[in-house]
């Protein structure tokens, strides 16, 4: 017998919740076939089976809190499994055989496995409307999970008459992004400074060599990119903004760790560009992908999202045209990016239609002074409106 237990959490996490079992008692699992999965207020960590075998117990349930290295279930390697049989439904009846028969149902053809149509009855859930994601379109009790996640809220709401309401527990994730911007806002002193930043040079750089760019570098050219180097670059020249608050000293960091926001399934998450100043664009451009990949999936590890120096996010990808974002404690700035919008504007006397985007830049006043922050962003603007400024370092 094997215990599963824990893995083992970094000093900055406490514990974890499982979220997720994989596999139920009696059921055959793999090595290193993930088993579990615990939520911490960070990350999600996976739970891989020690050893092939046959879960003989599950010791904590769904929801419960665990510690580092906490025997969690086992695995008997000696045990043997046999081949499940796979569950058929019809209107009818329910057939059972070792191997996948199709049976008409009111929608289509439904294979499903033992496991999977047990977790199925227990939700409720009408099986003719679930995508099997196994051999021959088989439902696995993963395809259930998966559903489910979007049905758990259902299962919450209270309806008191004609007023429905929902009741849902925070995740851990989103308990620690409320306490980490509520901290912010009482301990740091915040003040927002706004521009505008013409893109059409940035545009016209990017029209011009995308294709070029992503057939040598294999990814694609955005504009994040861009704004990240003219960052680091006015990071040289601010080294306050790039600077933290600890107790009655000021740190002044000697490198440049960009955080990014993307938005996970969980919630806000910020890994970090570390050394993003010695990153040229297609570099940056091919992590920011990585990272995005990785917050869908929930893959980032803690040392991709711990740290930083200073932060970007950019809500104009949802459509906001302008914000005042908080910032991520110790950083002592973010910078906000917003929808471009094709605006009038003055040029030579002269009025003319440009693509126009709005930052903003909040900052904490205890460190950085408004002529600071304002200059900031002003060179920030220099170098996007004049994009050739990046590769000359002008």
């Amino acid at each position: 017998m094997t215990d599963v237990k824990v893995p083992g959490f970094p000093e900055s996490v406490a514990d974890g919740t499982i979220i997720t079992w994989h596999k139920e008692v009696g059921e055959w699992v793999e090595i290193e076939e993930v088993i579990a999965d615990i939520e911490t207020d960070k990350v999600v960590f996976e739970v891989p089976a020690p050893v092939s075998g046959v879960v003989t117990e599950i010791l904590e349930p769904e929801g419960t809190v665990v510690l580092s290295a906490q025997i969690i279930a086992k695995i008997d390697e000696n045990a043997t499994a046999s081949p499940a049989p796979v569950i058929v439904e019809s209107k009818e009846s329910a057939v059972e055989s070792t191997q996948p028969i199709a049976v008409a149902s009111s929608s289509a053809d439904v294979k499903i496995n033992p496991a999977a149509k047990k977790m199925a009855q227990e939700k409720g859930m009408d099986v003719s409307k679930l995508k099997g994601s196994g051999k021959d379109g088989r439902i696995l009790k993963e395809d259930v999970q998966n559903a489910g996640k979007s049905t758990k809220i259902t299962s919450a709401i209270m309806i008191e008459g004609e007023r429905p309401q929902k009741r849902v527990p925070m995740t851990r994730l989103r308990m620690r992004i409320a306490e980490r911007l509520v901290s912010a806002q009482q301990t740091a002193a915040l003040l927002t400074t706004f521009n505008e930043i013409n893109m059409k040079p940035v545009m016209d750089v990017r029209a011009k060599y995308k294709d070029m760019f992503e057939k040598k570098h294999d990814t694609k050219l955005g504009f994040m990119s861009f704004f990240v180097k003219a960052v680091t670059e006015a990071l040289r020249q601010f080294p306050e903004i790039n600077a933290s608050i600890d107790g009655d000293d000021i740190v002044y960091h000697g490198f440049f760790d960009v955080g990014i926001a993307v938005s996970s399934p969980r919630g806000l998450v910020v890994p970090i560009l570390r050394d993003a100043d010695q990153m040229n664009l297609a570099q940056i451009e091919a992590n920011i992908r990585e990272f995005g990949g990785k917050a869908r999936d929930n893959k980032l590890s803690i040392e991709e999202i711990t740290g930083g120096t200073f932060s970007v996010t950019n809500g104009g990808v949802f459509g906001s045209m302008l914000s005042t974002p908080i910032l991520n404690p110790p950083q002592s700035a973010i910078l906000g990016m917003h929808n471009i919008v094709e605006r009038p504007v003055v040029e030579n006397g002269e009025i003319v239609i440009r693509p126009i985007m709005y930052v903003a830049l909040t900052y904490d006043h205890r460190i950085v002074d408004g002529r600071e922050a304002v200059q900031f962003l002003v060179a920030i603007k220099n170098a996007l409106e004049d994009p050739v400024r990046l590769l000359l370092d002008v």
